[in-house]
């Protein structure tokens, strides 16, 4: 170990106070290690800050127009006005709930005897880390800085926002054009629309959310495209212009100009946050994406360094980076050996209606077992609210089942409540529920969940 750490010997040192740091920290300081940890921005992280918490209340908040208009069909005699809105407002009230977190997260490291230190940590070798100019000793340390936002080197990049960016909005932008294909992309041009923009989204590829169940990316395509948004799939664009007027112009690859934005949103991706950390002074091995490489135990490359959370690029979730925060913790400092299981994690997307899905797709069912041992069954159809408010919301359901063993492998929602329901699903997963389990629970009526106990008649392929 290096000498002249005039800030103190450590167990072990986290740099980043977001959710898998904060967890790992409070539970070795649980078990007995002094612990500090190095945070150089608000606490929380990505998810507290700029992602999970601040997005799902811009979707709650993104609905109330929506619900105000179907009201009418069920007696309510209001109609929402566009000079209702009070968008400043719904930022300072946000910007409230999130300080308030912040607050929350550092009474638990105090409570935990996790010492804080503020400012941004650079590792000068394996056993030690400068912040603010202070060198600090560990015999441990664990990396959880998380990602940032990533906008591909095109023209004009310095002209778009990210979605860091979009809580913070002076105004709601009346035209918005938003850039990518994942969840985040997704999430927004939804939000933005229930709050009243003029939403394009553009993707180079044929259909977005790689990666999910291709039925159901077609589904809330076209529920997509019932709302209002405006889909351009295999588009793709090379430059971003702001125009006399003060508007943005973006240039597609094959010249043509889409005109007239008030703001332009890249969700491309997100990357590891690790470009002045210091790993090379450490020899941390990094892949590709400069994500950290890590075994089954979250350990990288030098042994007495660990990583969790987006900053390894297994699963952005804030739920997963929690889970490999706290196995660390008891593995290394609580003689509690585990490993983080990543099968059939529940996932949603909060688009409108939002998705829930867990387990195989039924492009991975097929390709797991092969096409005959996989049963389908699934069910669309316009929910009871529909039927007075006559909208264009539509519900989806699929379950994936492995004929040989009649065990359920996949379940995907696209409903409202999509996100409440697939929780629960992936507990009868993980317990191993069969299709003859689902089928033998008593259905609960009138609910869209029901339909996932009484599909009886497979779907043709």
């Amino acid at each position: 170990m290096a000498d002249g750490h005039a800030g103190g010997e450590y167990d072990l040192f986290v740099i980043g106070a977001g959710s898998g740091g904060v967890r790992a920290a409070r539970i070795a300081a649980g078990y007995g290690a002094k612990v500090a940890i190095a945070e150089n921005q608000a606490l929380g992280g990505t998810c507290v800050n700029v992602g999970c918490v601040p997005k799902k209340l811009f979707v709650y908040g993104s609905h109330y127009a929506h619900d105000m208009h179907e009201a009418s069909a069920f007696g309510w005699n209001f109609q929402p006005k566009e000079d209702l809105l009070d968008w400043k407002r719904l930022i300072q009230n946000k910007n409230n709930e999130i300080e308030r977190l912040n607050g929350v997260y550092a009474k638990l490291l105090a409570n935990a005897n996790v010492e804080l230190i503020n400012g941004f940590a650079t590792l000068i070798d394996a056993n030690t880390i400068e912040v603010n100019g202070v060198k600090y000793g560990a015999k441990k340390i664990l990396i959880a800085v998380g990602s940032r936002p990533f906008v591909p080197d095109i023209e004009g990049k310095e002209q778009v926002l990210t979605s860091n960016d979009m809580f913070y909005l002076d105004a709601l932008p009346k035209k918005l054009l938003i850039v990518g294909g994942g969840y985040i992309a997704v999430e927004f041009a939804c939000i933005m629309n229930g709050y009243g923009s003029e939403v394009t989204l553009a993707y180079r590829g044929d259909l977005f959310l790689r990666g999910f169940d291709k039925e159901v990316r077609c589904f809330l395509a076209d529920q997509m495209r019932a709302n209002g948004i405006n889909l351009m799939f295999n588009t793709d664009l090379t430059k971003v212009e702001k125009s006399p007027d003060g508007s943005f112009a973006a240039t597609l690859k094959d010249g043509s100009v889409l005109p007239g934005f008030d703001k332009v949103m890249y969700a491309t991706g997100r990357v590891p946050k690790v470009e002045t950390l210091g790993l090379e002074n450490a020899g941390v091995k990094q892949g590709k994406k400069h994500e950290i490489i890590v075994d089954e135990w979250c350990r990288s490359s030098v042994p007495n360094i660990w990583a969790v959370g987006d900053v390894i690029e297994k699963y952005q979730l804030t739920p997963v980076a929690i889970a490999e925060g706290h196995a660390f913790a008891d593995t290394e400092f609580g003689n509690k050996p585990r490993k983080v299981n990543y099968e059939n994690i529940p996932t949603a997307v909060f688009s409108s209606p939002s998705i829930g899905t867990c387990g195989m797709t039924q492009e991975q069912a097929e390709e797991a077992f092969g096409a005959d041992n996989v049963v389908v069954f699934k069910s669309a159809f316009r929910p009871l609210k529909q039927t007075l408010a006559q909208g264009v919301e539509r519900t989806f359901l699929k379950l994936l089942v492995h004929r040989e063993t009649d065990k359920v492998v996949g379940v995907h929602l696209v409903e409202p409540a999509a996100a409440e329901m697939v929780q629960i699903i992936g507990v009868a997963m993980k317990a191993g529920a069969t299709k003859a389990d689902f089928d033998n629970t008593m259905a609960l009526h009138p609910s869209a969940a029901e339909e996932l106990v009484t599909m009886r008649t497979p779907a043709p392929k």
